[in-house]
């Protein structure tokens, strides 16, 4: 059996992360104003009160009888089971993630939001043993991008879903993957656990009736003995509760104000998302459109679908699961639904949720606590000693391709290739010509100063060819690091963003994921890296 060593490096030392998020994790002043409550676990006693007092046993009760709904025909552990009958009970919260339904969990990360989801509520019980808090994952079902959930990448390469798709994601039907399903079973085609793979996607994607239904079953399936629950937004029971914020949104474009003023605030920040005066889209069956407003009326963009504004009050009153968010709007849906206290998740999404705090106050809907995901690297006991060989640090394989060559031709070189010291002395001595013209004459100062330029730039170039020059010497010493860098990087992504869960479920087998139950600490901003012994 696999067993893993963890080493941890500090999330602000990793190079991953825009400034935004270093300084949302270091609680920038910069920043302050855009979270409600910093991740810490004091903080979570007020997100509770608050929580409590914002959040009815009406909105609590409709959501158990949904989730029991859509639960139906599903085998249910026990684990789950008590979370269900937990969440009729006030004193009993919520901790969510959220994720496309990407194929076969799509990229890693997929698996790491949700052990964060499960630590989390595991930490909190811990310090809060008089409440209750279940993990929840919030399936992305109406999503309509199908590109970017139709793939999943291994170490040969990406296996695609060939479909053509329209609409909400989640109703798609799952015809087509048999082709995948055999593509697996030739990617792993020895072991138990590549045995595992095969029957685990045929079991999820040939049998069920649709994209959301598979979903459910592999998260179920890979995570039903911790209690997670699952939950589809797509659901008409669900989408009555948001009806009186889809009514604001269509008819006096709140959000919109709102974020656009957040934006103006953030504007020394890359912002992540910029809002659409309606941020609302029009489901049916194979459609999900925007909605526009044109002058008296309401244009569903790109068909002849058209309201009036009595229509469109209509439509809402009659059809609320027509109506759904777009990134601006679906974590208000998301909290205005569910008893939650914290969203976790990427870097990408904790940019976007600091555009909306402002958006939450005005909609007058407790803004969570934000936890940036665990995260991790993979690496064999093999690459992590021949990582020691080069006298490298692990987190040296995180910097750039660029970077990484100049720190081993560095290191490798038997004289030192900074010129700093000719620098120093170059400064010390226009230091004291400057002192020398101005005791005598001060038209000499501009020759000094271009002299001086000319000097130090003299000396950046040399510096360059030597780096240059020791980097040719250098060169099996960097192919050897940069090949390393490969297994951090693959197709020159990090590897949390592309390769698929299956590649270290097929090489580790179930340990693999409990590994990350057991050392994922989610109040602890580290990238973990596990070095595997098999």
């Amino acid at each position: 059996m696999p067993t893993f060593e963890k080493r941890v490096i500090p999330y602000t030392e990793t190079g991953l992360f825009n400034k935004l998020i270093v300084d949302y994790l270091q609680q920038a002043t910069a920043v302050r104003d855009f979270y409600h409550r910093p991740d810490r676990l004091e903080s979570y006693a007020d997100q509770i009160q608050e929580k409590s007092e914002n959040y009815s046993d009406f909105h609590r009760q409709t959501l158990v009888r949904a989730l029991e709904t859509q639960y139906q025909g599903f085998e249910l552990t026990e684990a789950v089971r008590t979370n269900l009958t937990a969440l009729r009970e006030s004193h009993t919260f919520t901790v969510t993630t959220g994720h496309q339904l990407s194929l076969f969990t799509g990229p890693l990360y997929f698996i790491y939001k949700i052990v964060s989801a499960i630590n989390s509520a595991k930490a909190l019980r811990a310090q809060y043993p008089e409440y209750q808090f279940v993990p929840l994952y919030w399936m992305a079902t109406e999503d309509h991008d199908f590109e970017e959930i139709s793939s999943l990448v291994t170490t040969k390469g990406k296996l695609k879903w060939q479909k053509q798709a329209q609409g909400a994601v989640g109703r798609l039907d799952t015809a087509g993957l048999e082709q995948i399903a055999k593509l697996l079973e030739s990617e792993f085609n020895t072991g138990k656990n590549a045995q595992e793979i095969a029957a685990l996607f045929k079991k999820v994607y040939l049998q069920a009736t649709n994209l959301a239904a598979a979903t459910r079953l592999l998260v179920n399936t890979l995570f039903g003995d911790t209690g997670l629950i699952i939950v589809d937004g797509d659901d008409r029971a669900l989408k009555q509760l948001f009806v009186p914020f889809v009514k604001r949104e269509l008819f006096e474009q709140f959000s919109f104000k709102a974020v656009s003023l957040t934006n103006e605030k953030l504007k020394s920040y890359a912002v992540q998302v910029n809002p659409r005066e309606i941020n609302l889209f029009y489901l049916t069956s194979g459609l999900r459109n925007r909605i526009v407003k044109e002058d008296q009326h309401f244009r569903v963009v790109d068909t002849d679908i058209v309201f009036s504004e009595s229509e469109l009050q209509i439509e809402l009153q009659e059809f609320p699961e027509r109506f759904s968010p777009n990134v601006i709007l679906r974590p208000l849906y998301e909290e205005v639904i569910l008893p939650n206290l914290v969203y976790i998740g990427g870097a990408g999404e904790l940019a976007y949720w600091l555009q909306l705090k402002s958006m939450f106050e005005d909609a007058g809907v407790t803004f969570p606590i934000l936890k940036l995901r665990n995260a991790a690297v993979i690496l064999q006991r093999k690459q992590f000693q021949k990582i020691e060989r080069l006298q490298l640090e692990i987190n040296d394989l995180l910097r750039s391709v660029t970077d990484l060559s100049n720190r081993v031709a560095v290191q490798s070189a038997d004289f030192p290739l900074s010129l700093d010291r000719e620098r120093a002395v170059v400064e010390n001595t226009f230091a004291h010509l400057e002192g020398l013209i101005a005791r005598t004459d001060r038209s000499f100062a501009s020759a000094v100063a271009a002299q001086k330029k000319k000097q130090l730039n003299g000396l950046d170039k040399l510096e360059k060819r030597l780096l240059l020059a020791q980097k040719r010497k250098s060169a099996d010493e960097i192919a050897r690091a940069l090949a390393l860098r490969q297994f951090v990087f693959p197709f020159n992504q990090f590897q949390e963003r592309i390769l698929n869960f299956s590649v270290f479920y097929a090489e580790f087998g179930a340990s693999f994921i409990d590994t990350l139950l057991q050392e994922f600490e989610p109040f602890k901003a580290e990238l973990a890296v596990f070095i595997a012994d098999s």
